[in-house]
């Protein structure tokens, strides 16, 4: 059994935390987080794996995206095998339009066999009416081009190049 910790990414805290069979899928995962939210699991979605500091990773997208062969989706993906140590973490995308973006984190594994999962255990927050607003932000990158002046100035000897001779 696995006790998981979702939270959405907002300003006001809104969090389920809800106890799965360790054995189900990230598609069946998928359908329990956005049902507990209030969604109705329709939309497309996808998990990014992410390391400790919550940087996103690899895509577990819903459906296989390969062309060729078969490629990681959410229902190839089993639970135990995808998040095998407590404190594993995901992010989870539900409906692209709109970007709800959610940190799910492994709690608690304990090898208890539970009736009656999934369960939500701990419901905190009221999911607001719409997405909350995403900012993306891109690195500086450090460039060898110099200034736009250091570029006129490469360019000055051709001024008086007569173009027309040729």
């Amino acid at each position: 059994m696995y006790k998981i910790r979702v939270i959405l990414d907002s300003k006001e805290d809104v969090i389920r935390t809800i106890l799965v069979d360790s054995k189900l899928n990230l598609e069946d995962l998928h359908l329990i987080i956005a049902k507990s939210f209030g969604f109705g699991g329709q939309e497309m979605a996808s998990f990014y794996r992410t390391d400790d500091e919550w940087n996103q990773g690899e895509e577990i997208p819903l459906f296989n995206m390969e062309e060729i062969g078969v490629g990681d989706s959410m229902q190839t993906c089993i639970l135990n095998e995808t998040l095998s140590n407590e404190n594993d973490k995901l992010i989870y995308v539900y409906d692209f339009l709109n970007m709800w973006t959610f940190y799910v984190e492994v709690i608690e594994i304990s090898n208890e066999i539970k009736e009656g999962l999934p369960q939500i255990i701990l419901t905190v927050g009221e999911i607001p009416n719409e997405a909350p607003e995403k900012e993306f932000v891109a690195e500086k990158l450090d460039t060898d081009f110099g200034d736009e002046d250091d570029l006129d100035n490469e360019f000055d000897n051709y001024d008086d190049f007569d173009f027309n001779n040729y």
